[in-house]
C-alpha cells in the first residue's frame, strides 16, 4: 500500500471514509458553528452590560470580527450592504477558516480542492442572479441585451459568457492560490523543518487572509451590479 498522509479527520468515526476536502470542510463548519453558538450565548448573557470589557475576551474577538466584516460590506456596497451581510460573512468566514486550517499539521483545507471552491463560487453565481431577478423582475434580463435593442444578438452571447466566467474565475483563483501556498509550506517543512517554515506559515496566513478578502470583494461587486439601478 502507498503512503497515506495523516489527517485529524481519520480519527473521527464517520469522517474517515470521506474525501479529505469534505471531512475537513465539515470539521471547519462545526468549529464555526460552535463559535457562533458560544458567541451568541455570551452576548445574551451580557446583553445588559453597558461598559465593554477592559481586556481581550472571546466575546470581544467575535465582536471585532463581525464589525470588521459589517464595515467592509457597508463601505463597499453602501446602505444596502446589510442585506448581504449574512451570505458575504458566511462565505468569507468559511473560506478564511478553511484557508488557515491548511497551516495546521494534519489538516487538508477544503479550499485546496476545486469541488469546494467551485461550490462557493457557484453559490455566489446563483445568488447574484436571484438578487437581480428579485430586485428588477423580468427587466433584469435587459442588462444582457446592451443599450440598443438591435445589438442584442451580439451582446447576449458576450454577456452570458462574461457571467459564466465569474464562477470559473472565482473558483480557480481561490483553488490555485491555496493549493500553491499549501504545497510550498509543506515542501518547506520537509526540506528545512526548523525556522524557515515559520516564514512560510506567516506568508500562508497572509495568503489566507488576502484570498478570503478578494473572494468577498468580488462577490460584493457582483451583488452590487445585480441590484443596481441605471440612472437616466
Amino acid at each position: 500500500m502507498g503512503h497515506e498522509q495523516f489527517t485529524w479527520a481519520s480519527l473521527i468515526p464517520g469522517l474517515s471514509s470521506l474525501p479529505p476536502h469534505v471531512s475537513n470542510g465539515i470539521i471547519v463548519s462545526v468549529i464555526l458553528l460552535v463559535i457562533v453558538i458560544l458567541g451568541y450565548a455570551q452576548s445574551k448573557r451580557k446583553e445588559d452590560d453597558i461598559l465593554p470589557d477592559d481586556r481581550l475576551t472571546f466575546r470581544n474577538v467575535l465582536e471585532l470580527m463581525v464589525e470588521a466584516i459589517s464595515d467592509l460590506v457597508e463601505q463597499t456596497m453602501g446602505p444596502r450592504g446589510k442585506e448581504f451581510m449574512l451570505i458575504i460573512g458566511t462565505l468569507g468566514l468559511f473560506i478564511l477558516f478553511n484557508n488557515l486550517s491548511g497551516l495546521v499539521p494534519g489538516f487538508l483545507p477544503a479550499t485546496d480542492n476545486v469541488n469546494t471552491t467551485f461550490a462557493c463560487s457557484l453559490t455566489v453565481f446563483v445568488m447574484t442572479h436571484f438578487y437581480g431577478i428579485r430586485e428588477h423582475g423580468l427587466n433584469y434580463v435587459k442588462q444582457f441585451m446592451g443599450p440598443i435593442w438591435w445589438l442584442a444578438p451580439i451582446m447576449i452571447p458576450i454577456e452570458v459568457i462574461g457571467h459564466l466566467s465569474r464562477p470559473l474565475s472565482l473558483g480557480l483563483r481561490l483553488f490555485g492560490n491555496i493549493m500553491g501556498d499549501h504545497l510550498v509550506t509543506g515542501i518547506f517543512f520537509m526540506l528545512i523543518p526548523l525556522f524557515v517554515p515559520l516564514i512560510g506559515m506567516l506568508l500562508g496566513t497572509f495568503v489566507a487572509l488576502v484570498q478570503a478578502f478578494v473572494f468577498m470583494l468580488l462577490s460584493m461587486a457582483y451583488f452590487s451590479g445585480a441590484v443596481a439601478h441605471e440612472e437616466h
